[in-house]
């Protein structure tokens, strides 16, 4: 071969690695420390703290945890078929606020696909039940003219579609279709902007249907969803190189990964996107549990569709403990808690320790009185939903900004505010 021959074999040979996402090998140390950041939450041992993307996020990983990891499995499975099992399936929808939701159950099942487990035989059996069962009922609530909503999120519709294929267990092609049409129509996703974590998630329990071919009805509309969805997070890249935000970045990823696209810059896209979240995470940004499960996966190459066929041979690294040592001298800072949405407004200085989250401000103003707060458990963490005895109401959160009108992409056990900062709670609708 002559020398233009090679130059020419040379240029194809990148422009082909150019169409490809792949995730190079990351600071090993880097992703222990994100790793070590699991280990505590591997202590909340009750149902309501049980988070079973942790298991899955490990199990994707690079790391483990032990007799820890087997031991969260043992409780993880005590605590689910205790809910779930226990109950009988009626129309009575009185008790669906004593089990699981639909998308823990869908991470639950995730959990047990990473530990190489297919759920079969009676039990396994009323679990994917009881996923079908919250399915139909999503599609009811979105109608048969698709304008409605479902009573949870597509982002967890998706998930639940995910969680029944990894475990091979079909679903009828209208469940399915109404993923369709909403990827199709993206104005039933999200409200004024793309939820790339949404179509995302949609995107992962495609790609598993395509490789599973379990509704060959749908194939050809699934490839199309399955790119469109990819085009649609490349065009949501932000000049800082993230995919909508620094959290949806990690799912987006996840389905990017391996995929080809002829006649695209995958690759240059998704290292740009790497670069901008090892930055994150050098920030410290990454440390709720959900987001690091999410992440860890993609620095290991990995993703959850790979759960189709997991390998649970694959050598992983021991995570060791770390002790912190608490700090001799405690800097006090002052944080202006804003409250405009109740009457008469709320606003008051909270003096707490630098580095307190703001739900630790938010516990200091309850008990110096004059302001309550209530909060519901979430796999994302605490989510905050009344303000002044103000609960908000359909389709309306209470929003954080740190003035003057940023939001805030963590929640309020994440969120680190800075010393004379004004942090808003807004009811917004959505």
């Amino acid at each position: 071969m002559g020398h233009l021959g090679v130059l020419l074999f040379l240029l194809g040979g990148l422009g082909a690695l150019a169409d490809i996402c792949e995730i190079p090998q990351v600071d090993s140390k880097l992703v222990e420390r994100l790793g070590q950041r699991l280990l505590p939450w591997m202590d909340w041992l009750s149902l309501e703290h049980l988070n079973p993307s942790i298991y899955v996020g490990l199990r994707l990983s690079s790391l483990q945890a032990g007799a820890r990891e087997a031991f969260y499995l043992h409780i993880l499975k005590l605590s689910y078929q205790h809910s779930l099992l226990g109950l009988t399936f009626n129309d009575d929808n009185s008790d669906y606020q004593d089990k699981p939701s639909m998308g823990q159950l869908a991470l639950y099942l995730l959990a047990l696909r990473a530990n190489c487990e297919l759920v079969e035989g009676r039990k396994g059996d009323r679990l994917v039940s009881q996923l079908k069962r919250f399915l139909e009922d999503e599609k009811k609530a979105i109608g048969h003219n698709n304008k409605g909503q479902p009573h949870t999120s597509y982002y967890q519709y998706g998930l639940g579609i995910l969680a029944l294929c990894v475990h091979q267990k079909r679903l009828h092609d209208s469940v399915v279709g109404k993923l369709l049409y909403a990827v199709e129509h993206e104005q039933h996703l999200h409200q004024g902007h793309l939820s790339v974590d949404t179509v995302a998630m949609a995107g992962l329990a495609f790609t598993c249907l395509e490789h599973s071919n379990l509704n060959p009805n749908r194939k050809h509309q699934i490839t199309r969803a399955i790119e469109n969805i990819r085009e649609k997070i490349l065009k949501a890249q932000t000049p800082e190189g993230y995919f909508g935000n620094v959290y949806s970045t990690p799912l987006a990823l996840q389905l990017l990964m391996k995929s080809s696209m002829p006649g695209v810059e995958l690759g240059t896209a998704c290292l740009k996107a790497r670069a901008a979240l090892l930055a994150s995470v050098q920030d410290g940004a990454f440390q709720n549990a959900l987001m690091i499960s999410q992440l860890l996966p993609v620095l290991n190459g990995k993703s959850y569709v790979d759960l189709i066929s997991p390998d649970c041979e694959a050598p992983r690294v021991m995570l060791k403990p770390v002790v912190e040592t608490p700090s001799q001298t405690q800097e006090v800072i002052s944080v202006v808690l804003n409250v405009p949405s109740v009457s008469p407004p709320y606003i008051n200085s909270i003096s707490v320790p630098a580095g307190s989250s703001l739900e630790d401000v938010l516990k200091k103003a309850q008990k110096l009185r004059g302001f309550m707060y209530g909060t519901q458990n979430t796999l994302s963490g605490p989510f905050l939903t009344s303000v002044m005895g103000k609960e908000a109401g359909e389709r309306e959160f209470w929003q954080l900004l740190r003035a003057p009108d940023t939001p805030l992409l963590q929640g309020i056990a994440e969120y680190t505010p800075k010393d004379g900062e004004t942090i808003e709670l807004r009811l917004a609708t959505w």
